[in-house]
């Protein structure tokens, strides 16, 4: 049986599950246009996997052409690789699913340079790294403090103006230099 990190962390499955963040709801057809260099075969095959799963919720069905449709959702709770998977993972785990979130986000941000009208300052676009100082209770605060903001918003819909955007954070230590040991 595969674990929870071994569905998730494969790289078409986390696109697809990166795709309908933000309480978004879509069809097989519409992931296909969205994620439009994945074969519709390998799609429907990942889009499976993650339904049986629990991953992803029908939300809604349809007749199209004598088919069913269905509407997917993601359901966040099933979406999350537990304490005890990551805890599980060898480093080469680590690297390989590391891999795959980083190859997510560098086809996110290809779809965004692809689509023609790019103005990163309009469209809050930017990618920063920052070196903090950091006590293990500072941090502790510093993340507590991140939570907060993130969830403050978490729940804000579409409409209303709003456009939909992707926060992506990594939080790692640093290896020490000689001289700060």
């Amino acid at each position: 049986m595969k674990t929870t990190a071994d569905l998730l962390l494969h790289p078409v499955r986390l696109r697809i599950v990166q795709a309908l963040l933000g309480d978004r709801r879509m069809t097989t057809a519409a992931l296909a246009a969205e994620l439009s260099d994945v074969s519709t075969a390998t799609l429907y095959r990942h889009v499976a996997l993650l339904a049986d799963a629990g991953v992803l919720e029908t939300v809604g069905e349809q007749r199209v052409r004598g088919a069913v449709e269905r509407t997917y959702a993601l359901h966040l709770a099933a979406a999350q690789v537990a304490d005890e998977d990551l805890a599980a993972m060898s480093p080469e785990d680590h690297r390989r699913a590391f891999m795959a979130f980083v190859a997510g986000l560098l086809a996110g941000y290809d779809r965004y340079l692809d689509r023609g009208d790019v103005d990163l300052r309009r469209d809050g676009v930017g990618y920063r790294q920052t070196a903090l100082w950091l006590s293990d209770d500072e941090f502790a605060a510093f993340a507590a403090d991140l939570r907060a903001v993130f969830q403050a918003r978490a729940g804000n819909g579409p409409g209303g103006g709003r456009t939909r955007r992707v926060v992506t954070t990594v939080l790692m230590p640093s290896a020490p230099s000689p001289a700060e040991d």
